[in-house]
């Protein structure tokens, strides 16, 4: 048995209910992400005909990616998709057959390794135990997971996880409230608060009710939304609707509440939690695209050598003479069980199946470990962004966190940043600073965008205690200063009927919870967002006072207009119903009055309001709402506009001072109109049907029309530190920022002001030329006011257009008819409704043409889907990688549709985090992350990936080379194994310590010299230029070792019977100078020095020596033709060491020297700043500004970086340059 149920008392700290976490990039966050509306569950009767004829999933679930069955064609077509793969693949089988040139084993064991994977095990899951119903006994009973059926009832216990997705039917608390936590689903460890609805609560309080109980839900089809759930149920002769309050999902966990009761609704893999589990699109750097170029130019180059060598042996086939009975003039090479490959007869077939041996041959042209070693590298780097203390924010406890290591090197090539304002550029800690109440402004306090006006226009700057004295600690949430409102005084306004309304509404119309704390009685809120708890402590603070909530009912202590002394108020809850079925209550009460809350219309980004529909103790029905004022405005009744013209003033003013500002007005409904309303809603509520939410809409759009004016509240959003020097600095390295907010122009605007006044940096600069794009004209208004819907249309479609090329002319020709490119800089500031005709099809590239042109972007009033469209315009439009930044649930679209997402783990949830590619806790993070990771990242990643195609270019050269001098006979220069451990032990350690420790330039640098950045986003040190050079450079060193090992050995004797050097002495002096260059030429390529390099360099050549002793000691049934080579055949000779070390000098020298004249005469920006740093210079004012000037490219960036883009470098500066010669700087870090 359950036992009694307990009266619940909260205590909800850092609790948020679930609702508030809304799905995005869909405009009005509503609709249902499943296929349809068809899914019925007949509650406690999973065995029912009716039941058993829809044959729903099961619960068992596979988690893992490969089962026994499918384990080998999935493996292989994961792995083959990448093309270096598959054509490894294809050599790997040719490798089994005669025409091998080597081993199997040399050319399967590297790709063995490479698809190597493991299989996870679901056996604990799927078995853990759940209590069931049993049916007509009552009884719970024990069972797994995997035998849950749809319709099941079950009882889940504290700190257990639900097995399905349920239904919530009743909790171990009377108002069927349970707290849930959702680690699991996405990241959020703040307990989410779920509510049973009464029906189902008051009868079902322990197992044995549950015995009668039947029930059935009609409800949504399975979907990947795990914000959202429509249903209804069927209970009796009641039609009730259901939401995501009402939904337990799988994998979530039970906390604080002992049991509850739960129907299950989706089993398997249904349940939205495995929905969910399918992996987004992934997102491949510009770098892997462009490797997979460089792949596709070495397979051209093995086919075609593969050709010429085929070629050739087919005409020395074919030529091949008989001297005698017995033998060609190649015997040596004739296998005696495949004559046709070396048969005079057959020629042309000998030279195809030539071309397939020299095709396996070559395939050390291509680096199989090139995929495995960037994989490693990129785990490594993303493991020290991770650990990097300066993105380590103490206050949350939250360090940065790569969430895949795939962009790293992006992060280094980003050309525009597109970032959310509220929450991402400020804290979202709202603060209660102005409001206007009928026509009236009050609150005395200066925000921040205020003082900045007054800095920049050279007046004294006001700080708050300068206004009015401050008494008592600081109210978070509340920062009003104003003795006309403030203790009481208000009800001796001339208005201090509005007033109380105003106060009331805010006391009234909102859904956040309160917490009372036992030993000093204060309450605190948990609210859906900070603006919505600003409200209640402001009304706290206004005399009224939020201070308890039921599943039934608020309780408010307000301060009566008549007496000035405070009366407790009880307002009741009806969700279901009318108010004629709502019932007396007998609660004890200081004054008799009640407010019941009839209904509650949501918020959503369309509707951009949120109401409430109450009765007031004189059975007055009222709705109460609060919403932006492009959309309240137009809602007034025309004898509710009283104070409009001011509250206008006033709201423009709040803008101007970067204030967020929501409009707050009311109206009386009589009886008929309302039970009309009621029955309406309930039906639109009830329906299941993909047009539901439409219909809810539409229903609540027609009652929120012919409002009254009250005011307006205005919050502050401040800033968070280090914002405007983030700012300024990636302007500096000439990194386009685009700001894309739902605040309104003024705000937005002011905003961006108050970056540079304060802080000499910012969005938008004085000097700056501003394009601002609207709808606010008297033409458009005018025909707003006629009401011809398409007329208005195409009108504004006009008027953007024309608004569009005229900036556009702006920047290109200036406001006085010349060319204005190369002296001013632009900002474009666009609003939603302009945005949306700038992003059809006919216009976007005309607007993009625009924007791409302005050093600053500020899009106003963006809903989620205008966010997600302007940041795919940027990013196709532009061909350039982008970088979203946000923190809320409206970002994902936008963070998801960016090259890289980054998202802020702020206080609006975590989705933006799920959803983000990497995660930050603050804005200012984004500096070090671009400037210094970023650029580390791609620096290393494109040297690493270039000196790869290096090494295996010169190890391929010489078996190509070999081949030419033995008749292309297909026969290989090296040792099987000498093969297959080149890229794994003797060269590929080195190339990963490059790519995770080397530094060009130190971290300190990176800062100094910002435009340095601009070398990833014109991807200098990926150009075709260099990628082609360190292939000529490895073709280079191939050429010295193949012609130096040959001349210097071919009459050398190791051997007291008198006998030459042959295969083996050749083979393995090539590869220790192999060895040697291409570990060398690693020492000259890096730019900074750790002990962990020097380790992986010289123990890769050691590792040589050590490996060529002992393989040399196995029988030679084994190591074959290196058996006891070096022993006694290389080591003692002198010629060996001697011509080991000529190769590493004529290897080299053409690198070295290559490398000094274009560091003397033809500087990369990264080389100069190691000049400075190797001279001592770093310290020289002159001589910082001008490599800080130094201009890679003309860019259109904020102020600094176009400035400092039109600077040259000085006579000065050159002819320092000239008088060094320039070694390669070993920075400290």
């Amino acid at each position: 048995m359950a036992g009694g149920r307990i009266r619940r008392r909260l205590h909800l700290n850092n609790i948020y209910a679930f609702t508030c976490r809304k799905s995005t990039f869909q405009e009005d966050h509503s609709q249902i992400g499943g296929p349809g509306f068809s899914r019925v569950v007949y509650c406690n009767e999973p065995n029912s005909p009716a039941a058993e004829r829809r044959s729903y999933a099961g619960n068992y679930v596979r988690s893992t990616k490969y089962t026994p069955a499918s384990f080998v064609p999935k493996t292989l077509f994961e792995q083959f998709r990448r093309v270096a793969n598959f054509y490894f693949l294809v050599t790997g089988i040719l490798s089994l057959t005669p025409l091998s040139p080597y081993g199997p084993v040399s050319a399967l064991l590297p790709l063995g390794l490479v698809i190597a994977a493991s299989m996870r095990q679901d056996i604990e899951v799927n078995n853990r135990k759940v209590k069931v119903h049993g049916g007509d006994d009552g009884m719970f009973r024990e069972e797994e997971w995997r035998d849950l059926r749809v319709g099941d009832v079950v009882r889940v216990e504290k700190d257990e996880f639900f097995p399905a997705d349920l239904l919530l039917l009743s909790s171990s608390y009377e108002d069927s409230v349970c707290y849930v936590e959702t680690m699991n689903l996405d990241g959020e460890t703040n307990l989410k608060v779920k509510q049973g609805l009464e029906a189902t609560s008051s009868r079902l309080h322990e197992d044995s009710d549950f015995k009668e109980f039947k029930a059935v839900v009609r409800c949504e089809d399975p979907n990947a939304d795990l914000y959202t759930f429509v249903g209804t149920l069927h209970l009796e002769e009641q039609r009730l609707p259901l939401s995501v309050q009402q939904l337990l999902l799988r994998d979530s966990k039970l906390r604080n509440t002992e049991y509850v009761y739960g129907a299950v609704v989706f089993t398997g893999h249904d349940t939205k939690v495995i929905q969910n589990s399918t992996d987004p699109p992934s997102k491949r750097s510009r770098i892997e695209r462009k490797m997979d170029k460089i792949i596709y130019m070495m397979f051209g180059v093995v086919f075609l050598m593969s050709f010429i060598g085929s070629i050739i042996f087919g005409i020395e086939t074919r030529e091949d003479r008989v001297r005698n009975i017995e033998r060609t003039d190649r015997w040596y090479l004739k296998p005696d069980d495949a004559e046709i490959f070396f048969d005079p007869e057959r020629a042309p077939m000998a030279a195809i199946y030539h071309f397939l041996t020299a095709v396996m041959l070559y395939s050390y042209f291509i680096p199989i470990s090139l995929y495995v070693s960037i994989e490693i590298v990129k785990v490594l780097q993303s493991i020290f962004i991770n650990n990097d203390i300066l993105m380590y924010y103490e206050e949350t406890d939250k360090p940065a966190h790569a969430r895949t290591s795939n962009l790293n090197e992006e992060l280094g090539m980003v050309d525009t940043v597109l970032s959310d304002k509220t929450g991402t550029l400020t804290c979202n800690s709202m603060e209660f600073i102005k409001c206007s109440i009928a026509g009236t402004a009050y609150g005395r306090g200066v925000t921040e965008v205020e003082r900045s006006m007054a800095m920049r226009s050279g007046g004294s700057v006001l700080a708050d205690d300068d206004v009015v004295d401050r008494s008592g600690p600081k109210i978070k949430g509340f920062n009003f200063q104003d003795e006309r409102v403030m203790k009481g005084n208000w009800v001796k306004e001339r208005e201090a009927a509005v007033l109380q309304k105003f106060f009331r509404l805010l006391a009234v119309c909102h859904t956040a919870i309160p917490e009372t704390d036992e030993a000093t009685g204060t309450v605190s809120y948990e609210a859906e967002s900070p603006d919505e708890a600003a409200f209640v402590v402001a009304a706290r603070e206004f005399g009224f006072e939020f201070f308890s909530r039921t599943q039934n009912g608020i309780s408010i202590r307000e301060l009566d207009l008549g007496t000035g002394q405070k009366v407790e108020r009880f307002v009741f809850f009806c969700y279901l119903c009318g108010f004629l079925e709502v019932k007396e209550m007998n609660i004890p009460l200081f004054c008799n009055r009640v407010y019941r809350l009839l209904n509650v219309l949501e918020f959503n980004s369309t509707r951009k309001r949120m109401s409430v529909i109450v009765r007031d103790e004189d059975g007055k029905i009222l709705l109460l709402s609060k919403g932006a004022d492009n959309v309240m405005f137009e809602r007034l009744a025309k004898d509710g506009r009283k104070f409009e013209e001011k509250t206008r003033e006033h709201v423009n003013e709040y803008a101007d001072a970067g204030l967020r500002t929501l409009i707050l007005a009311y109206r009386e409904l009589d009886e008929n109109e309302y039970v009309k309303f009621s029955k309406n809603f309930n039906e639109a509520k009830s329906s299941v049907t993909e047009d539901r939410q439409s219909l809810i809409d539409e229903i609540t759009d027609q009652m929120e029309r012919d409002l009254i004016l009250l005011g307006a509240t205005a919050v502050e959003d401040k800033l968070q530190n280090g914002v405007p020097d983030c700012i300024d600095k990636l302007a500096q390295a000439g990194i386009k920022i685009w700001v894309l907010t739902g605040d309104k122009m003024e705000t937005s605007i002011n905003i961006g002001q108050g970056t540079f006044v304060m802080f000499a940096c910012s969005l938008l600069r004085q000097e700056m030329k501003q394009i601002i794009i609207n709808l606010e004209t008297p033409n458009i208004k005018a025909l707003e006011k006629a009401g011809e819907k398409d007329v208005i249309e195409q009108a504004s479609r006009e008027s953007v257009v024309k608004q569009m090329e005229e900036g556009k002319s702006l920047i290109t020709t200036g406001p006085s008819g010349t060319d204005s490119h190369d002296h001013e800089a632009f900002a474009l500031i666009i609003d939603g409704k302009s945005l949306t005709y700038a992003l059809e099809d006919d216009f976007k590239n005309k607007f993009l043409d625009l924007a791409t042109g302005c050093a600053s972007v500020i899009c106003c009033r963006s809903s989620p889907k205008q966010k997600a469209l302007v940041t795919r315009l940027v990013k196709s439009g532009t061909g350039k990688t982008t970088l979203a930044i946000g923190d809320g649930a409206n970002d994902v679209g936008m963070l998801q549709e960016a090259d890289i997402g980054v998202g802020i783990s702020g206080v609006e949830g975590m989705q933006a985090v799920m959803s983000s590619d990497i995660a930050i806790a603050q804005f200012r993070y984004l500096e070090r992350l671009l400037l210094v990771h970023g650029h580390w990242c791609y620096s290393r990643i494109s040297s690493m990936i270039c000196y790869f195609f290096y090494k295996n270019i010169t190890f391929g050269v010489t078996l190509f080379l070999y081949e030419a001098y033995t008749s292309f006979s297909a026969q290989p220069a090296y040792n099987d194994w000498f093969l297959s451990l080149f890229n794994v032990f003797f060269s590929s350690l080195p190339v990963i310590a490059l790519g995770v420790f080397d530094q060009d330039v130190s971290a300190r640098f990176c800062y100094k010299f910002p435009l340095l950045y601009q070398e990833g986003v014109q991807n200098l040190l990926f150009s075709w230029k260099r990628i082609i050079g360190w292939m000529f450079n490895g073709l280079i060193s191939a050429l010295a070792i193949f012609f130096i090992c040959k001349q210097s050995q071919e009459h050398q004797l190791y051997n007291p019977n008198g006998k030459t050097a042959g295969r083996d002495i050749l083979a393995g002096t090539m590869y220790t100078c192999v060895v040697w260059v291409v570990n060398l030429q690693m020492v000259l390529a890096i730019s900074y020095f750790t002990w962990v390099q020097h380790i992986v360099i010289w123990g890769s050549v050691a590792l040589w020596y050590i490996f060529l002793m002992i393989y040399g000691a196995i029988t030679p049934t084994f190591s074959t033709d290196a058996y006891k080579v070096f022993l006694e055949a290389l080591a003692p000779a002198p010629s060996y060491w001697l011509t080991t070390l000529l190769v590493m000098i004529f290897a080299l020298v053409p690198y070295f020297v290559f490398k000094s004249v274009q560091m003397r005469y033809f500087p990369g920006y990264h080389q100069m700043i190691q000049w400075i740093r190797h001279e001592g210079q770093s310290n020289d004012p002159e001589f910082v500004e001008m490599v800080r000037q130094r201009s890679i490219r003309t860019t259109t960036v904020g102020s600094t970086a176009r400035r400092a883009a039109s600077v040259r470098r000085s006579g000065r500066f050159h002819d320092q340059l000239n008088k060094n010669t320039i070694a390669i700087s070993r920075e400290e870090k």
